[in-house]
């Protein structure tokens, strides 16, 4: 299993935060590689992600703590399995950390690949997105922060910026794209 952590500080407090990012399907709004995320209900959700190629997978959210933690393993598609941490900083930042654990695709060309460079690539798009999150809840305006009615929520570099969601994401995100 490939591992990889990233960590940002978002200038609002955890109780803002959290929420903010545990509303997943919010993630095509800021993140480039991620195309949709879409609920089954309250624990259980399809990704569909382009980063390395075309991957799909379910997965149940596993280990949430209200602003400390949230988790999750994927149940089909491809294997992964990670959690995201909010750690404050003083009263009104917190710190963000992802930890990310998947299966390479493609087996031992897979593990290969990882070693020789996709790996650091996949880390790198993962810091910049999550810098994306980080400077769209810095420049949200007052009062917005609230992940039911996010759709301040945008970044150009990200899949709904570049009109790469699926059909499917766009009806969850409210006709913002």
């Amino acid at each position: 299993m490939a591992e990889h952590e990233v960590s940002v500080v978002v200038n609002a407090p955890v109780q803002q935060v959290y929420p903010m990012f545990t509303h997943f399907n919010d993630f095509p709004k800021f993140m480039h590689f991620v195309k949709e995320v879409t609920y089954y209900d309250d624990r259980r959700s399809h990704w569909v992600a382009d980063l390395l190629g075309h991957h799909e997978w379910d997965a149940i959210n596993e280990g949430w703590v209200e602003d400390r933690q949230v988790g999750w393993r994927s149940t089909n598609g491809l294997e992964n399995a990670g959690k995201a941490t909010f750690q404050p900083e003083g009263d009104k930042q917190t710190r963000v950390t992802v930890f990310i654990t998947y299966n390479p695709p493609a087996g031992v060309l897979g593990e290969a690949g990882e070693k020789l460079g996709a790996g650091k690539r996949f880390e790198q798009a993962l810091h910049r997105d999550l810098m994306n999150f980080a400077k769209m809840v810095d420049q949200a305006p007052p009062g917005a922060l609230d992940p039911t009615s996010s759709n301040y929520l945008f970044n150009s570099d990200s899949a709904a910026g570049e009109g790469k969601t699926t059909p499917e994401q766009n009806a969850t995100m409210g006709g913002t794209v």
